[in-house]
């Protein structure tokens, strides 16, 4: 008989190890980031209300990603993790979702043909709609107001209605999901994903005046090659094929907000543990990532892979305690450490924390997520990234774990398809940036921007091979 979430699935050891886990006994935490929701009673009615709905991914799908991660652990995968800093309720549009794929599905194949391997797709959509912030409060002309923290929790305008917590917001968040991931498996069934066809991708992006002939030249290039090749394994009945040619998409979101995560956290028949069912793969920020923090204490509990963003502040001991705390067995698949660092830290940074896991034998996926550490705040008081910083820290990610010998297996965007101006390089400089600056809080890379980052991943990944 199935049990109720009130039953534990990780009990205590006598040593002072954590205590019995439920998916409410982070409630018992400190909490980063919470939320001061104004009518408790109102929250309590929209997460009992959130727990009844049918869960938005399975079970099935998110063991199958265990497994894939599980392979990108031995260097048999790479993972593409990209997409929104924010998503916003307007942004589920056919269009927009659209675009998304399309970009993540273009970077996929030239990261394929660059390193000879399958990619794990993962779309930072379809949940994520909670943000952490700085400060809880924002002022403009003396008036001081609770932060902007995502369509999941309050609204972008600058009013105290809007920006009150509205934990309705909730229930709106869930359905928005559902939305995008229904189209998200409609599109992937249909063929829009099909690998043998990936000239169906261009449209008008690719053939875009500001995209460079030479970029354009190369992917289309590129394209010929792959399908060239696709169709001789398949004539020689290579069976490998198959499984580069499969494509998969899995969503992943911060598991900022408990309450939203919890209520859709349950156990499934025929399978032991309890499962996050709002997304594929949560993870766990570098503001929420404290040891005995509520943040910590409901992400061990769950069998989900789980993310951790790890900074530059990060001591061995620290992550090592946190690998301990997460993934106490040491599975594989389990957990994927995404070093957000600084393209000026990441070299001092984060050497001394791969040798300490790979010394202590830890099963960990190394992800790279060069967006976070190399913000800047210009004086007109836009926020905007260098995409040359961005890559300077991809590479010196892939220079740390070729010499220590372990795997550089993955990266981690904030990108858009559309053509947007918030990030410099690549054809844009600090004067293009208002003229269509949309991101809701941190700035992405736009298609070209991010197209061209995948040529670069993909030349340096071949290079490796060649010399390897």
């Amino acid at each position: 008989m199935k049990r109720s979430p009130e039953f534990s699935t990780i009990t205590a050891a006598a040593d002072g190890k954590p205590g019995p886990w439920t998916p409410l006994s982070w409630q018992g935490k400190p909490q980063a980031q919470a939320v001061a929701y104004p009518d408790p009673a109102r929250l309590t009615d929209a997460v009992n209300r959130l727990r009844a709905l049918p869960p938005l991914v399975t079970s099935w799908e998110v063991e199958r990603l265990r497994a894939l991660i599980a392979e990108a652990q031995n260097g048999r995968r790479f993972l593409l993790q990209g997409g929104d800093c924010a998503e916003t309720f307007g942004d589920c549009r056919s269009d927009i979702v659209t675009a998304k794929l399309k970009i993540l599905l273009q970077m996929s194949l030239v990261l394929i043909h660059g390193g000879g391997k399958p990619v794990i797709r993962v779309g930072r959509f379809a949940g994520q709609y909670a943000k952490p912030r700085s400060s809880a409060t924002e002022t403009r002309d003396g008036q001081e107001l609770p932060s902007y923290f995502g369509d999941l929790v309050n609204r972008q305008e600058f009013s105290a209605a809007a920006r009150a917590p509205d934990p309705d917001l909730l229930i709106d968040g869930y359905l928005h999901a559902a939305v995008t991931l229904n189209f998200v498996r409609s599109l992937a069934a249909g063929g829009f994903a099909d690998l043998h066809h990936p000239e169906f991708w261009d449209l008008s992006s690719l053939h875009r005046a500001d995209l460079p002939s030479d970029l354009r030249a190369e992917y289309l290039r590129m394209v010929k090659q792959l399908g060239e090749a696709l169709r001789f394994m398949e004539a020689l009945g290579e069976r490998s094929v198959d499984d580069l040619t499969r494509v998969e998409f899995f969503a992943s979101h911060e598991g900022l907000s408990l309450h939203y995560e919890a209520a859709q956290t349950r156990q499934v028949p025929r399978r032991v543990g309890h499962y996050d069912l709002t997304t594929h793969l949560p993870w766990v920020g570098e503001r929420t990532r404290d040891l005995d923090g509520a943040h910590i204490e409901f992400f061990r509990g769950i069998r989900n892979p789980v993310g951790v963003k790890i900074g530059p502040k990060a001591t061995p001991d620290e992550v090592l305690r946190l690998l301990e705390r997460l993934n106490p067995s040491n599975e594989p698949g389990k957990l994927v450490l995404i070093a957000r660092m600084g393209a000026a830290k990441v070299a001092p940074a984060l050497p001394p924390l791969v040798e300490a896991v790979k010394r202590e034998g830890r099963l960990v996926l190394w992800v790279s997520d060069p967006m976070h550490g190399n913000g800047r705040t210009l004086p007109s008081g836009i926020k905007t990234r260098d995409a040359e910083d961005i890559f300077r820290e991809v590479e010196t990610f892939f220079d740390v774990h070729k010499a220590a010998g372990t795997h550089a297996g993955g990266v981690h965007f904030e990108l858009t398809g559309d053509d947007v101006t918030e990030c410099i390089g690549a054809g844009l400089t600090e004067a293009d940036l208002d003229r269509n600056y949309q991101s809701a809080c941190d700035p992405r890379l736009n298609y070209r921007q991010a197209l061209e980052m995948a040529f670069r991943m993909a030349h340096r990944m071949a290079g490796d091979q060649r010399t390897g």
